[in-house]
């Protein structure tokens, strides 16, 4: 298992954001690990994207989004769920992250149960929060280096097909953008 290099994500956040469909996010806690193929993502960029959190500057929230490429941007939303993302960009833009959107489980599926309280494993990590929640991500995780850290990590994952896009959910400003990506896995 070979962990991502930091140069895949010193790319364009969007060119980011569709290669890291059929990847695998792997969490590791103590002997045990949470492991799924990401299958939705969101890119985010900098000054051209209003519906960044980067758009207007640099803020104690989003500062790690402006850091080196490859770490975690963890953030609190609606007062009661955290999203995960990947810090991407190429030189261009000062500020840029991809969202993972959407994970197929793969290991430690008794554990994602029990982290949400469900047993659909078709809603177990079908949205950013369900993801967190399912695999024990919060603040603590602002700012890890993904390319490092053995305990949050992506590595390669599997070969999929077409990638389908359409504008990202939940925002007011730039819908209309076609930079929601996802992947089908049967």
């Amino acid at each position: 298992m070979t962990i991502l290099p930091r140069t895949f994500y010193s790319r364009d956040t969007i060119t980011v954001a569709k290669s890291i469909l059929g990847k695998k996010l792997v969490r590791k806690i103590g002997n045990k690990e949470i492991s799924g193929i990401i299958i939705e993502t969101e890119a985010y960029r900098h000054k051209d994207d209003p519906a960044s959190h980067a758009f207007r500057k640099i803020t104690e929230r989003n500062k790690v989004m402006f850091e080196e490429v490859g770490k975690s941007y963890v953030y609190f939303t609606y007062g009661m769920h955290y999203c995960f993302n990947v810090v991407a960009r190429n030189s261009k833009f000062d500020a840029g992250a991809v969202l993972i959107r959407g994970i197929m489980p793969e290991k430690g599926i008794e554990i994602m149960e029990k982290n949400r309280g469900i047993k659909d494993i078709k809603k177990l990590t079908d949205g950013p929060a369900k993801i967190t929640q399912a695999f024990g991500i919060s603040k603590e995780h602002y700012g890890v280096d993904l390319t490092k850290d053995p305990k949050l990590f992506i590595t390669d994952g599997i070969k999929h097909g077409k990638i389908i896009a359409s504008p990202r959910i939940g925002i007011k400003d730039a819908t209309d953008r076609l930079w929601n990506f996802k992947i089908s896995i049967k």
